[in-house]
């Protein structure tokens, strides 16, 4: 148990640096050479995937990592309605929930069950 508590920091730290290269991105002005649909929410599925992946590393439960992962990718959805030529999209915000909620899930699936765990 002691390994896994020494590591959280660092996917807590990785989880971050993720959020802010997602904040980032979404920042940007759109220039009308996005990704095509559907490749669009792929993209949304995937970069909330590995957030909610890295969280669940980092905060050890799956609501947890799922709920600060959608919470942020609703916060980060509403910024964009913010950004010149970007819109807020129900469907990128679904996108962004299913890959928090897969990806935390799958990370799981990695996790050694702790000794004397019923």
């Amino acid at each position: 148990m002691g390994q896994r508590w020494a590591r959280r920091p660092l996917y807590l730290g990785l989880a971050l640096g993720w959020m802010g290269v997602l904040w980032y991105l979404s920042s940007q002005p759109a220039t009308g050479a996005g990704l095509p649909h559907p490749w669009d929410k792929a993209a949304h599925f995937a970069a909330y995937a590995l957030l909610g992946f890295l969280l669940r590393w980092g905060l050890g439960g799956l609501y947890p990592a799922f709920l600060l992962a959608a919470l942020y990718g609703l916060v980060d959805e509403g910024h964009q309605g913010f950004v010149p030529g970007r819109e807020v999209s129900f469907w990128d915000l679904l996108a962004d929930f299913l890959g928090a909620y897969l990806g935390a899930r799958w990370a799981g699936r990695w996790e050694a069950p702790e000794a004397g765990r019923p």
